[in-house]
């Protein structure tokens, strides 16, 4: 891997963990397409490099929300020493942990499976254009009439087990979060921000348990370079789209996101009927 492609794929990251078009669809696919086989030859690369993508994002998401994760977290502490749940930040705190589990259970559960058997660029292009319509639908028909403070813990566990699906490459976990919220009744901007907290227990959580991991076997030779370029195009691409995401949802709609997901769904369909690349990526 050199410094430039680590640095592509550390922005491709950043922007897509937060812009609601799936970053792990596209950490496939720009690959794929541009012709980059070095995950396939030597696969330790690509677990290496999934940390630093995963740590380039939680970095982005605490710098951008370090004051009100901080008042999250002094509030959670609060509510346990009290027993009790009595402002809007310790119930917004157990939300998010409510959401989180979901979707940590069922990443340790199914990761190899979702690697091996649902990362083939067809069937990222087919969940990119499917869930393009949900979002497309939600936006259109949700209520929207609600802030972040008024969600209850059965709209949390829906947002949790919406979130689960979200492994599948293509369906985007901060697509699948905003649009739950909207169904929730949440406006745009709530569910956004709701999303982007959220990420932070869980893109956190998986980027820790990989470095873990990674500090255990070692980083593999030639990597560290490609590694540190990676956490900060990812940290800084990530900075920039959640500030994109959240100012642009306060008066627009999903449907720039919309029209994306279509167009490209469809443009690298046609790329695979043509030949030019394989459907499975092999």
């Amino acid at each position: 891997m050199t410094v430039l492609q680590a640095l592509i794929l550390g922005i491709v990251q950043g922007l897509t963990e937060f812009i609601p078009i799936s970053s792990s669809g596209h950490l496939i696919l720009v690959p794929w397409l541009l012709g980059w086989t070095f995950f396939q030859v030597h696969p330790d690369l690509n677990k290496t490099f999934d940390v630093a993508l995963h740590l380039g994002t939680f970095i982005a998401a605490l710098v951008y929300f370090w004051r009100q994760i901080v008042v999250i977290l002094r509030a959670w502490a609060h509510s346990l020493r009290s027993r009790r749940i009595e402002t809007a930040d310790e119930r917004l705190a157990w939300l998010l942990l409510i959401s989180t589990i979901p979707a940590g259970l069922v990443g340790v559960a199914f990761e190899s499976f979702v690697e091996d058997q649902l990362g083939k660029p067809y069937l990222i292009c087919i969940l990119m254009f499917a869930f393009a319509l949900v979002m497309l639908w939600a936006d259109i028909v949700a209520r929207q009439n609600k802030k972040m403070t008024d969600l209850r813990w059965p709209g949390a566990l829906g947002i949790g087990v919406a979130q689960a699906v979200a492994l599948s490459p293509g369906v985007s976990r901060s697509g699948i979060t905003m649009v739950t919220g909207l169904f929730l009744g949440l406006d745009r901007e709530s569910t956004a921000r709701y999303s982007f907290l959220l990420s932070v227990p869980v893109v956190g959580g998986a980027a820790l348990l990989k470095l873990a991991q990674l500090a255990k076997d070692g980083m593999p030779p030639h990597m560290t370079t490609p590694f540190a370029v990676g956490v900060v195009a990812a940290a800084l691409s990530g900075l920039a789209a959640i500030w994109f995401v959240l100012s642009y949802l306060r008066t627009h709609t999903f449907k720039i996101f919309v029209v994306y997901r279509l167009a490209v769904a469809s443009a690298l369909l046609i790329v695979i009927a043509t030949g030019f690349r394989h459907a499975t990526g092999v």
